[in-house]
């Protein structure tokens, strides 16, 4: 997705006025020069979509993204130095990364910001055990609003003499057959007592229903797959100047600064960029990997 804005530099100029101006003094006493400049950045967002599963938030190495709650989403903080893992972690894709080009042009009399979303391959998350203590669970449904799968349910118990056990048995040995024909088979009549319900067969491991239980009576077991590498830094040894600031920089203590070479441990390095943009004389280069 690409998106593309474009503004006269004069309502530009206008803005930038009214944003800057002291309201006792008169707006035509400010003479704004807006010269040509071109920056890029990159942003990241988090769509309404997301399912409160905190995962992003286990996964962050520098605790930027904040804890969801029912009411609301997660929120990725200044602390954020873009090192990608939430969203490539994500396991419903409402993590996006934007990279931002904002450019001016005199000659062209405009202002332009350009939106494009960068994509990344993502990790494997599989479910591999989830359980309920029935005994312990209100019933609250709080595990049902945000299961992107709808594999959480509240359910009648179909006979009050029935124990949880029975009643899930009989819906898994019926599973494949219609309702009328279950309800037909079972031979038992529904009453006002609920309990939670998890179809194994859709759930696909993200947390949400472990992560919003009030009664943390939701257990989950899953495989979280390694993160998929899109970039590798590049160092060049002849031009470091041993300045350190890479090594004071870097948010996971991933590079060192040794017998005067630098050193990069790549199982602490979460491709951030920090240190690259804090190098004075480019030694540091974060390429893509073909």
């Amino acid at each position: 997705m690409e998106i593309k804005f474009r503004k006269k530099i004069e309502d530009f100029r206008k803005e930038l006025i009214f944003k800057s101006v002291n309201l006792n003094k008169d707006v035509k006493e400010f003479n704004i020069k807006i010269k040509n400049y071109e920056t890029k950045n990159r942003i990241f967002t988090i769509s309404p979509r997301c399912v409160r599963c905190d995962l992003c938030v286990k996964e962050c190495p520098v605790d930027a993204i904040s804890s969801a709650t029912m009411v609301e989403k997660s929120k990725i903080n200044e602390k954020c130095v873009k090192c990608e893992i939430c969203a490539k972690t994500c396991p419903v894709s409402c993590i996006h990364l934007m990279e931002v080009n904002s450019k001016v042009d005199s000659a062209e009399n405009k202002v332009v910001y350009n939106f494009k979303e960068l994509k990344f391959p993502h990790r494997v998350l599989r479910m591999e055990e989830i359980n309920i203590n029935q005994e312990k669970c209100v019933n609250c449904g709080n595990c049902t609003k945000f299961c992107p799968t709808k594999a959480v349910s509240l359910r009648r118990v179909l006979s009050e003499s029935e124990s949880f056990e029975k009643v899930n048995k009989q819906i898994t040995q019926f599973k494949d057959k219609n309702p009328s024909t279950l309800e037909k088979v079972i031979k038992v009549e529904s009453t006002n007592k609920k309990y939670t319900y998890i179809n194994q067969d859709l759930c696909v491991g993200c947390g949400s229903c472990s992560n919003l239980c009030p009664q943390s009576v939701i257990t989950l077991k899953r495989y979280l797959g390694p993160i998929i590498q899109t970039k590798k830094l590049l160092i060049n040894q002849d031009i470091c100047v041993q300045c350190y600031l890479c090594e004071e920089s870097c948010p996971v203590d991933a590079i060192k600064l040794e017998y005067g070479k630098v050193v990069l441990d790549n199982d602490k390095c979460v491709q951030c960029d920090v240190c690259n943009s804090k190098c004075p004389v480019s030694a540091l280069s974060l390429e893509n990997i073909t």
